[in-house]
């Protein structure tokens, strides 16, 4: 059988752990025997960032604008524990959030329905693919602990001087204070990827604050996706029979628990990393969750929403059987794979990917299933495979199509 021709590399971003060893597995037995694979490789493993001092981050984001199209396998966030253990330079920086800042995109996220593992929430049939925004809020909050009274006051000094002070709070006794801030063009930007991967994937898009608390900063939010959606997609979203709306965050969560799925939730910085964890759960397992970011400017970055798998591969090191969960990873390189034929005009590349998803699913639906999805299946009686026996049984529905 002749491989897949590409013309145009992905950027291919490794990772750590037990998602690295899946990694090269997936390649193995999923792509190259059909794909005559081409990437451009940054490896974003602990070790690598550490003696590079994160360059390799940075010249992978580079890369991704370059070539358009990029796939990252799960990587550490180092905290004072893996300082230890990686013997650091220092605690670097989150991967994720050096190439979001670069890449200047939205994260949007959405599960993987698959028969046999049922939403919590009865009435969801559909998936609901959470839009976070990836700047600002409490991640790049100032905080400070108070020790005593005093007057706190946020303070704004203009570049020729001027000082617009307001009164934070008069303390009486010990407290704490944070600090938080966001800025247009990165609010702006979020709402043209909401509305442009909204009018991609053909659905309604939902986005929700609490303007009616926060009458500058989240109505700010609101004020600039109204805007933008009134001057430039208004029509377009009329002509392609979808909707935009807009309400209040608690609103949002209460409807949301009753809809029936099938729409993009835009939410804030904060909203968003707790709301997409919620859905994901939700619907079965973090492990069954696509993540795309998504840059107006052009560019896509496909990965797994979950972590290394840490557990897993400490077992994996002392020479031990695992049973870990490899679909978000796939569906990253599918992902991937896909927008890259679609760029190309190579519709064989995208067929591929759509072939190799639906190998995935079929397999789980045919009872095959690694130890988490075993857990919480309707399916009577499920086979449980290892890391490896599930990318194989996954090679083998592949095999059938192809």
């Amino acid at each position: 059988m002749s491989k897949i021709t590409m013309t145009t590399p992905l950027v291919e971003m490794d990772g750590d752990e037990m998602t690295r060893i899946l990694w090269q597995m997936i390649k193995d037995e999923l792509l190259i025997p059909f794909i005559d694979l081409k990437t451009e490789y940054y490896d974003l493993g602990l070790e690598e960032r550490n003696r590079t001092d994160d360059q390799v981050t940075v010249e992978s984001a580079k890369a991704t604008m370059k070539y358009g199209v990029a796939v990252k396998c799960a990587t550490i966030t180092p905290n004072a524990a893996r300082m230890t253990e990686y013997n650091l330079k220092e605690m670097w920086k989150s991967p994720n959030g050096t190439i979001r800042a670069m890449l200047d995109g939205t994260v949007f996220r959405a599960p993987i329905v698959v028969k046999g593992i049922e939403p919590n929430v009865k009435t969801w049939v559909k998936p609901i693919t959470i839009a976070r925004h990836a700047y600002g809020d409490v991640y790049k909050a100032t905080e400070m602990k108070v020790a005593g009274p005093g007057k706190a006051e946020l303070v704004f000094t203009a570049e020729d001087g001027t000082e617009t002070r307001e009164l934070i709070h008069e303390f009486k006794g010990a407290g704490v204070i944070q600090g938080q801030h966001n800025l247009d063009d990165s609010i702006e930007s979020f709402a043209h990827s909401c509305f442009k991967y909204a009018l991609d994937t053909k659905q309604d898009l939902w986005f929700a604050t609490k303007d009616t608390i926060s009458k500058k900063y989240d109505h700010t939010f609101k004020d600039i996706f109204q805007e933008i959606f009134d001057a430039q997609y208004k029509e377009a979203f009329e002509k392609a029979g979808i909707t935009y709306f807009y309400t209040l965050i608690d609103d949002a969560v209460a409807r949301v628990m009753k809809s029936e799925g099938g729409f993009i939730w835009a939410c804030k910085n904060y909203d968003g990393d707790v709301m997409s964890d919620m859905i994901s759960s939700a619907f079965g397992s973090l492990a069954m969750m696509t993540s795309v970011l998504v840059s107006p400017h052009g560019y896509y970055e496909y990965e797994a929403a979950h972590g290394t798998v840490q557990r897993h591969y400490y077992k994996h090191l002392k020479g031990e059987e695992t049973s870990t969960n490899s679909v978000a990873t796939i569906f990253a390189w599918t992902g991937a794979l896909r927008k890259r034929g679609e760029l190309d005009k190579l519709p064989a590349l995208s067929e591929f990917a759509d072939k190799l998803e639906a190998a995935c699913i079929k397999t789980i639906e045919s009872g095959k299933m690694t130890k988490d999805l075993a857990l919480i299946t309707t399916i009577e009686n499920p086979t449980v495979l290892n890391s490896e026996g599930f990318i194989k049984a996954i090679r083998e529905e592949l095999e059938k199509t192809i």
